[in-house]
């Protein structure tokens, strides 16, 4: 047995934000929201994918308990135009914190809608 891929990465968000969802993920960081499966749908939340990027946002109903963002685990996104992205991100407000450098990389954080953590980086040429 070989693990060979990765297929997505689910991230939370509250019910209700789909709007703010679609927003951030395709609006700013350019992944195309996806239909979800028919029987998938009625649960909320939202898919972004693209040919390499699949990232998933399933709603935390009120009955599992209050919402918490995943402040410290978190996807990191490999970007092409790190720079002009940072440019995109904080004209239309979101806070982009840099980080201590990682050999090869130039990165920096952003929180999407609901708080999670998101990591940003683009290799050195």
């Amino acid at each position: 047995m070989t693990i060979v891929a990765i297929d997505h990465v689910q991230l939370a968000m509250p019910p209700g934000g789909e709007d703010a969802a679609q927003e951030f993920y395709e609006g700013l960081l350019g992944l195309p929201r996806v239909p979800k499966p028919p029987h998938l749908e009625a649960r909320g939340g939202c898919w972004f994918e693209s040919d390499a990027v699949k990232i998933h946002l399933g709603v935390e109903q009120p009955g599992d308990g209050p919402f918490r963002p995943a402040r410290k685990a978190h996807p990191a996104l490999l970007v092409d135009g790190l720079p002009a992205l940072v440019e995109q991100l904080r004209a239309a407000r979101v806070t982009v914190r840099d980080d201590d450098p990682l050999e090869g990389y130039d990165r920096v954080y952003v929180d999407d809608p609901f708080g999670n953590r998101i990591e940003l980086m683009e290799p050195h040429s």
